[in-house]
């Protein structure tokens, strides 16, 4: 794990965001002290659109009765 000052984190930004997305933890510095870590992120997953095709009916869309809407509002 390698400190960098503020200062080089700013112009070597790239590199550095290039380091960390290969695995590499980078601790950035503000006047010597420990200030912020630079991790990469865990793995996005994928969405798959139209998953739930044909589970929403035409009476999602209907209005509520006043029975549920009164069970709502409590």
């Amino acid at each position: 794990m390698e400190i960098v000052n503020v200062h080089e984190a700013k112009t070597h930004f790239s590199r550095l965001l290039a380091r960390a997305h290969t695995g590499e933890e980078i601790i950035i510095a503000k006047a010597g002290e420990p200030y912020a870590k630079l991790v990469p992120l865990s793995p996005v997953k994928k969405r798959s659109p139209g998953i739930a095709k044909g589970a929403v009916t035409d009476a999602f869309f209907e209005p509520l009765s006043e029975e549920e809407l009164q069970s709502w509002e409590r």
